[in-house]
């Protein structure tokens, strides 16, 4: 089970990481044509989304590996399942349908994974 969440938590981590770098360092038209959803939401709003899930992708593997606080990595996946179940709400009421909320609900369902794991029987 353990090794299963790690796995889980890597890859959380990478496209976490990458989407919250996206988010901080890319320019608003170039994002507004990848990523429609921008349009509704100011150049800050933005940025401060990329800081969560750039924050997230950090806490979800470097408390366990640090030994400093791991019961961090279930508080940072389940604030990335919050954050997800909130892209969700964002894409549903867009009108994006199911096919645009899927990559959010997915990676918000992997969070919940990790959060009850690292929470309940493999936690550090």
């Amino acid at each position: 089970m353990s090794i299963a969440l790690w796995i889980i938590a890597g890859l959380l981590a990478a496209a976490f990481l990458a989407a919250g770098a996206m988010k901080l360092t890319g320019k608003r038209e170039q994002m507004i044509a990848s990523m429609p959803w921008v349009a509704d939401f100011s150049q800050p709003q933005v940025k401060a989304i990329g800081a969560v899930e750039l924050l997230g992708a950090l806490g979800l593997v470097l408390p366990a590996l640090t030994g400093i606080a791991p019961v961090l990595v279930a508080v940072a996946a389940t604030g990335l399942a919050l954050t997800m179940a909130g892209a969700v709400v964002v894409h549903l009421r867009r009108g994006d349908g199911a096919a645009g909320a899927a990559p959010s609900a997915v990676l918000g369902l992997l969070a919940v994974v990790v959060a009850i794991g690292r929470f309940g029987p493999a936690a550090f």
